[in-house]
């Protein structure tokens, strides 16, 4: 099977979308967020669009969105006030030969409905997880937590990818407790563009972590 992955986070603004950005250079994968919550990067775009725009890579490579909303809030809210539900039955993952990633809204704990959560998803998928955390002070607690939901439900996880400054004590003391391993550590990107991209995963990540 082409190998997939889930890109989560501990909460939002974590910078999953860019670590998306990073990985889909650096393993030429392909790119789907199956739920879009409000606009990411520049003003009016979804993450989807801004993906291409920094990464300039062609249409093909990315799939369209299972359900566009247009508030910034959690899915089961951004569909309640436009009357909408989701179904998370008719969230079908796309057919690709590529590697493929999928990038989740928020964090892993995020309602799709009044009754279903995103990691009930991931649940049933079953795809190995690459969990986004931050640095930065509170990110033991967040990190933990989010590991103990993957474990609770048997999602397997891949590792860690942490975004801002380094902090190295965080990051042992976070692998030390969940023994989960940390994948690198990528630091706030200005301007990114396709170089500045590509250049990223290779100081920063080992594609031997992802085969």
């Amino acid at each position: 099977m082409t190998q997939r992955f889930i890109i989560t986070a501990t909460g939002t603004d974590i910078g999953k979308t860019l670590i998306a950005a990073v990985l889909m250079l650096g393993l030429k994968a392909s790119y789907w967020k199956p739920v879009q919550c409000g606009t990411g990067g520049t003003e009016g775009e979804t993450d989807t669009q801004t993906l291409r725009r920094v990464t300039e890579l062609p249409g093909e490579r990315f799939f369209p969105e299972s359900c566009v909303f247009r508030n910034a809030l959690s899915p089961h809210r951004a569909a309640e006030l436009e009357g909408r539900e989701i179904d998370p039955e008719k969230i079908t993952m796309p057919a690709c030969d590529a590697p493929l990633l999928i990038e989740g809204a928020g964090g892993l704990l995020v309602p799709l409905t009044r009754k279903f959560l995103l990691v009930d998803l991931f649940a049933k998928w079953q795809i190995p997880v690459l969990l986004c955390a931050s640095t930065a002070l509170g990110t033991i607690n967040h990190t933990l937590l989010s590991v103990e939901a993957l474990k609770a439900r048997k999602i397997p996880l891949r590792g860690l990818i942490f975004t801002g400054p380094e902090n190295p004590d965080n990051i042992r003391t976070i692998c030390e407790f969940s023994g989960a391993r940390a994948l690198g550590c990528l630091p706030p990107l200005e301007a990114p563009s396709p170089a500045r991209l590509s250049t990223a995963f290779d100081t920063y990540f080992n594609a031997a972590d992802f085969a």
